[in-house]
């Protein structure tokens, strides 16, 4: 952790003219309709002018964090019990949440911010808010993305609607430290082993409940499979 908060800093930010070619990337290929009004930035914008009805996504959620619009209800309890704004988040974190969460549903253990607590704590730096690991527990997300170049340049603007919760940026820095204890005997908490972080394609991330972008005109069901075996289905 320490080397990503290093790269944390305070105050406003240059625009990078990151590539438009890449921004329709994802507008195109993650199925934003028209109405969200997905918006690249103008020159020296940074990700803190989001205009009024709009809120900031960075691109890297997408390509390195499985993120996908909508929601899934746990995204949505993560930020409804921290308190804190998703344009608050940074692509490593992002990372960790959408793991978790994949390693809950392939696994039929219901995703929960109690069990998610379990393996991470909140930490705030730089205005920023980052899951730590809990030192007494066990690791469960192995080679974790090293490098993400420039990701605080890398933005977009899109209509707040697309976000069925009310997001906040809190008044205070304070973080209260808490102590759980670990279920170290419960199943759920046995089945969830360590794993590498994969980004996965829009079959796979369907067939785990965390992406509905699935076409209506397609008979066929997503389901995962290894050695022609299916794993899981929706």
């Amino acid at each position: 952790m320490a080397g990503e908060e290093s790269h944390l800093e305070e105050g406003p930010l240059h625009v990078l003219k990151w590539d438009q070619g890449l921004f329709k990337h994802i507008t195109r290929g993650f199925q934003f309709p028209p109405e969200w009004d997905a918006q690249y930035p103008r020159q020296c914008q940074t990700a803190a002018d989001a205009p009024p009805g709009y809120i900031t996504l960075f691109e890297d959620f997408f390509l390195q964090g499985n993120f996908r619009l909508p929601e899934t209800e746990f995204m949505a309890h993560i930020l409804n019990y921290y308190g804190f704004h998703i344009s608050q988040m940074s692509p490593p974190d992002m990372v960790r949440v959408r793991h978790f969460e994949f390693l809950c549903r392939s696994h039929g253990i219901e995703p929960t911010v109690e069990r998610s607590r379990v393996f991470y704590q909140l930490i705030r730096n730089m205005g920023f808010y980052l899951f730590g690991n809990r030192g007494s527990t066990k690791k469960i997300l192995l080679n974790p993305p090293k490098s993400f170049h420039d990701w605080k340049h890398k933005f977009f603007f899109i209509r707040e609607e697309v976000f069925p919760i009310a997001m906040i940026f809190p008044e205070s820095d304070t973080i209260e430290k808490e102590e759980l204890s670990i279920p170290n005997g419960a199943d759920w908490y046995l089945k969830l082993t360590a794993t590498p972080n994969r980004i996965f394609g829009k079959n796979v991330l369907v067939a785990a409940q965390m992406s509905d972008q699935w076409p209506e005109d397609i008979n066929e069901l997503p389901v995962l499979k290894f050695q022609d075996r299916g794993l899981f289905f929706p």
